[in-house]
């Protein structure tokens, strides 16, 4: 099975240490987001987990750590965009971060890690000709360190609405430009360019737009096949990601971006943030009376029949 711990909070930002302790007990519990009363406890063992999945915004706190993560393959997607602390106050200045992309390059290699430039959003201040410029100096910067680089426009979830008001959508006309040149840019760094849940609307630009997580592209990261059951599909219309497995919680990411959707406001991560306990098998909190924890069902995936694209 594929573990996930970005999709809900920023575990290697905040969190390292508590993941390095579940690796070392070699199991970590989640609650349902949904029924709290519910756990579920996830072997962390290479018998069982095919690859642990990262999405970070600051992969820096997990390096010290990278050894105990040795035994397992591992897929990394950190997200970098060119937006300052008006928009994302908590994330340190992006050079900082990308020379860190590039440090944890040389550890698991670059097949093995991704890089995410977004959401993409259009302002006065960040405007498409911003972008562009933008994402030309990163892609020079990273060049050599992936060969994998995802982008999306802005989504306006209830929470990013709430949070960011100020947001608008990207128009059909920016959307072409921006997905016309961000190809071409790519292709110049050899970086092949993909779509995270955004239709096939950017597909005639040579945009991958199947999406960012699927069966093939792990498959072609761990360059063997892969056998996923249907119920580890997502269950978001449209997305093929194998998204599910995820030990992380919301409401506990400290970046504070405005166009977060995993954050309900400011306070509540700060409450559930004083919860958490790095030597608690749960991000946030302990078990308590009264749970119900139940071993999660965990099945390889890998066949061991390789895999070359």
């Amino acid at each position: 099975m594929i573990l996930n711990t970005g999709n809900r909070t920023d575990i290697p930002a905040f969190y390292s240490t508590w993941l390095r302790n579940r690796i070392r007990e070699g199991y970590a519990c989640v609650r349902n987001p949904y029924y709290p009363e519910q756990i579920l406890r996830y072997k962390i063992s290479p018998d069982v987990v095919d690859l642990i999945a990262f999405c970070t915004k600051n992969p820096s706190p997990m390096i010290p750590y990278m050894d105990e993560l040795s035994a397992f393959r591992q897929f990394w997607f950190v997200t970098i965009t060119p937006y300052g602390k008006d928009i994302e106050p908590g994330v340190p200045d992006k050079t900082e971060v990308m020379d860190a992309f590039r440090a944890l390059s040389t550890i698991v290699g670059a097949r093995c890690i991704g890089w995410r430039y977004d959401p993409v959003f259009i302002s006065d201040k960040y405007t498409v000709q911003y972008h562009l410029d933008a994402f030309e100096k990163m892609c020079a910067y990273l060049a050599g360190y992936t060969h994998r680089v995802v982008f999306s426009f802005i989504d306006l979830y209830e929470k990013t609405k709430k949070n960011f008001p100020e947001a608008r959508r990207v128009s059909a006309g920016d959307r072409r430009v921006i997905g016309s040149a961000f190809s071409e840019i790519a292709k110049t760094y050899d970086m092949k360019l993909y779509t995270c849940l955004e239709g096939s609307d950017m597909a005639p630009y040579g945009i991958d737009t199947d999406g960012c997580m699927t069966k093939q592209v792990l498959e072609e990261v761990m360059g063997e096949e892969l056998i996923v059951p249907a119920a580890a599909a997502s269950a978001r219309e449209g997305c093929r990601c194998i998204l599910g497995n995820d030990i992380g919680a919301y409401n506990t990411c400290r970046h504070f971006c405005k166009y977060c959707y995993a954050n309900y406001n400011r306070q509540a991560v700060l409450d559930n943030s004083a919860g958490h306990d790095p030597a608690s098998p749960l991000l946030i909190g302990t078990p308590q009376p009264g749970d119900i924890i139940k071993n999660a069902r965990q099945i390889r995936y890998r066949t061991g029949q390789l895999k070359l694209f």
